[in-house]
């Protein structure tokens, strides 16, 4: 409902923006347009205040922007409310995780290890700890605008293969608590490739589609050649004047668009409970 008092400002370099003054509950379509403009032109944006956003109307506004993915990992969904992954570190009455503990403390873009990867992801405090846990993004538009035009011509038709079982492997998965699937879980995840390079059907804008998380090579190039591009990249992307870190609030609504941005969590004192609600929107094949 719009009440004259809706504002949008940038809170980054570049990425990164708060929305104040609207309510995801009860959003009419002015709001709606709003707060998607937001999203498109800041890449991540944190909708404060949303007191009143119950499970429910969360999977009701998310589906305002598309299809919503079920996550893979069946065990973390909330019950009765499969479109919701939790993200925490609560425990059940039997002591057995209610969510994943340390999702995401990995560079990386949501789901990108499918054939449609994960359009935006839409993450819900509900608690948080006094201090840390904050989550950083990285801007791809600015890691591909940074490349040399060298670097730009010899990556833009290549292809890189994309595998959610590299998020168990190597220095993804150092200091990450990562939860095991089963053999059948693993098998509706096979390799998937996308270009290394891609345009974002919106905004039109090029970027940057490979992360430390589950990109693993690159179509085509030896191995040694993968590794030093696949670097190159990664380097590339995180620099520190492409990254904006929020600063967690309770009851903030974040809103992060993967066709353009990495994000990475960082850990906090578990002793405190910090406890979230994730829904995502599916998106296109990237080209």
């Amino acid at each position: 409902m719009a009440t004259g008092t809706e504002q949008v400002r940038l809170l980054g370099r570049s990425i990164g923006a708060e929305v104040v003054g609207v309510d995801l509950a009860e959003l009419d379509e002015n709001d709606f347009v709003l707060v998607h403009r937001a999203l498109l032109d800041y890449g991540v944006i944190a909708v404060r205040d949303q007191t009143n956003l119950t499970p429910e109307a969360q999977i009701a506004f998310s589906r305002r922007l598309g299809d919503l993915e079920i996550h893979v990992a069946a065990h973390f969904l909330l019950p009765g409310h499969p479109e919701i992954l939790q993200i925490s570190n609560k425990k059940s009455a039997d002591g057995a995780a209610v969510g994943f503990e340390e999702a995401g403390r990995y560079w990386h873009s949501d789901i990108s290890y499918v054939e449609r990867p994960a359009m935006c992801s839409l993450l819900y405090a509900l608690e948080i700890p006094p201090s840390d846990g904050d989550t950083m993004f990285a801007d791809m538009y600015a890691a591909y605008d940074g490349l040399d035009g060298a670097t730009q011509k010899r990556i833009a038709d290549l292809t890189a293969v994309h595998s959610y079982a590299a998020s168990f492997a190597g220095e993804t998965a150092a200091g990450a608590n990562r939860a095991t699937l089963t053999d059948d879980q693993k098998a509706m995840l096979p390799e998937v490739v996308h270009p290394v390079v891609r345009s974002h059907p919106e905004t039109g804008r090029k970027a940057l589609f490979v992360n430390p998380g589950f990109t693993t090579r690159i179509v085509g190039l030896s191995d040694d050649d993968s590794r030093s591009l696949l670097g190159a990249l990664f380097k590339a992307s995180v620099h520190s004047q492409n990254i904006y870190t929020h600063k967690w609030r309770r009851h903030d609504l974040v809103i992060w668009d993967n066709r353009c941005l990495m994000h990475h969590a960082t850990p906090y004192d578990s002793s405190y409970i910090r406890h979230m609600h994730r829904t995502t929107v599916i998106g296109d094949r990237p080209v």
